[in-house]
């Protein structure tokens, strides 16, 4: 369960960590914090690139930050920017992969909780996992 303490202190990591991002082409910072069923929390920044299709966004370190530690279940992710933007397309697919029941926290910089919602409710009618295997395994 997400208690409003955990709720503050998510968005308190995502805000901190954006402090790293580095976004000199846009000047959009945006910090992410992941909290695991372990009880861990992993932080993210996006990371921009003169060849933009290279950027990578905050939510997405995030989660490969923690499944690179062997992180599989997520209860929460908090994104924090200037102006409480949700997470990109790209980043609800990435989460979607792991949990549509995944609770997002949108806040702005001031730490204003701006919505709370699901992966499942950002993104309806996802593409899932069982789409994929269903198709390789029907072409073998």
């Amino acid at each position: 369960m997400l208690t409003d303490e955990l709720r503050e202190k998510l968005i308190e990591a995502a805000l901190e960590a954006r402090r790293w991002a580095y976004a000199p082409y846009s000047g959009y910072s945006v910090g992410a914090a992941l909290l695991t069923a372990s009880g861990r929390i992993y932080d993210g920044v996006n990371v921009e690139n003169a060849s933009y299709p290279n950027t990578i966004c905050a939510e997405r370190v995030a989660v490969f930050k923690a499944v690179s530690e062997g992180e599989r279940e997520f209860i929460a992710i908090a994104v924090v920017t200037s102006n409480g933007g949700a997470p990109c397309g790209a980043c609800r697919q990435v989460l979607s992969e792991f949990g549509f029941d995944t609770i997002v926290l949108i806040a702005d910089e001031r730490r204003n909780l701006v919505a709370e919602t699901t992966v499942g409710e950002l993104l309806p009618r996802a593409f899932r996992k069982e789409q994929v295997v269903k198709e390789t395994r029907a072409s073998v």
